[in-house]
């Protein structure tokens, strides 16, 4: 089992890296902003359960292949890429609701969920961070290294589960205002779908 001041150095860590503004607050705010807070905490369990399966990978080694498969990092960096530039390019062509009814909202809390699992997974260096983060806080004299992979897996995607609901919560408060007005009711679908390309085109030229 990990000792608690391993699990408090690790927990206080997580927290600074959670609630920095990256990619998953991005979404999660875009989300959120555009469709209501529901949608925006769809999201935000959508890439904990992402991260959860890069725990997973983590785990069983499929990460270190990644990490050593430069065509592998490859492959799956530019079809998550494309992905969020699909995304973007669909939210720029949707045309605006008229109203604000739960119907007229431009997605579904369902939708945004699936979205956002396959676009945390489809991100190679998220596979990586957790690879070379996780180790770190491990101790092997400490008992079986898998389940101290695992609670520390856990406690990241609660940690960040945390994170991305408040940043749900006010970011659809503000939409829900700024939606009353109609020009931005207008043009929040463009302000999405460029969030999304341009996170798009960000990973496609990240490196390993």
């Amino acid at each position: 089992m990990i000792d608690l001041t391993t699990l408090a150095a690790y927990a206080a860590v997580v927290l600074g890296f959670v609630f920095i503004p990256g990619p998953a607050t991005l979404l999660t705010v875009a989300r959120a902003t555009s469709s209501g807070t529901r949608v925006g905490i769809a999201t935000g369990v959508g890439i904990a359960a992402g991260d959860m399966i890069h725990t997973f990978m983590a785990i069983v080694g499929i990460s270190a292949i990644i990490a050593t498969s430069a065509l592998l990092f490859s492959i799956i960096k530019y079809i998550g890429a494309a992905y969020l530039v699909y995304l973007g390019i669909r939210a720029l062509l949707e045309r605006a609701p008229a109203n604000l009814t739960p119907g007229a909202l431009p997605i579904s809390a369902g939708k945004a969920f699936r979205q956002a699992i396959l676009a945390e997974v489809l991100n190679p260096k998220t596979a990586l961070f957790f690879l070379a983060f996780l180790p770190q806080f491990v101790v092997p004299d400490n008992g079986s290294v898998v389940l101290q992979l695992t609670i520390l897996g856990i406690l990241f995607v609660l940690l960040g589960l945390v994170s991305t609901v408040v940043f749900a919560v006010c970011a659809g408060g503000l939409g829900n205002f700024l939606r009353r007005n109609p020009t931005v009711l207008k043009w929040q679908g463009k302000a999405v779908g460029g969030i999304y390309c341009a996170l798009g085109v960000r990973l496609a030229l990240q490196e390993r």
